[in-house]
This record gives structure tokens, sequence and C-alpha cells, in this order.
């Protein structure tokens, strides 16, 4: 069965030097195939799936203990490994500092 309810992971850094700052600006990073912005055309790559992606959809099902990969993931895009980058659809950090 398929559930009424989508509850989704996601993944946002920030540029400010307070990130607990109310108006710290937190930017997304986008999945390749993960549902995500309405108004971009879903991915459509049937019979396969994007590994990380489909793997952010049942991580959010359960908590980041029973995910530790989230954290490694996180720590690579904090750190702008280009493998890990790879994996996403934007880095809203392109050409900038990391964040």
């Amino acid at each position: 069965s398929i559930t009424k309810e989508r509850t989704e992971v996601v993944l946002q850094g920030t540029s400010s030097l307070d990130p607990n700052d109310p108006a710290a600006v937190w930017e997304e990073y986008d999945f390749k195939c993960k549902p995500g912005d309405l108004k971009r055309r879903p991915c459509f790559i049937t019979p396969y799936h994007y590994r990380l992606d489909w793997l952010m959809w049942f991580a959010a099902f359960q908590t980041y203990e029973q995910n530790e990969w989230i954290i490694h993931l996180a720590g690579k895009l904090l750190a702008q490994e280009e493998e890990a980058l790879s994996l996403m659809a934007t880095n809203p950090f392109a050409g900038r500092a990391p964040p």
C-alpha cells in the first residue's frame, strides 16, 4: 500500500555565520528524481530508480540513527565533495564558499 501522506527529508545549507539567526537564509539541495519543485517535470526513468532519491524516501519513515549514511552524506555536501555533489540535481553553493 501507499501512504496518504509523504514525509520528506530535506537537506539544506546556509552561508550565514550564525545558522541560528532567524534571518539566516537556508538553501535546499535538489535531488535528481525525488519529488520537490512542483514546476519541475517529473523524472521518468522506469523501471529504474535513482538509488539516493529512493533511499531518501525510505529514510523519511525512520530516524537518523537508523540511517547513519545521511549524516555522512551531509558531511560530504558540507565539504563540497564532487562525488557527493554529482548525486544531486543542484548545488546551491556552486561557485561560492561551502555552507
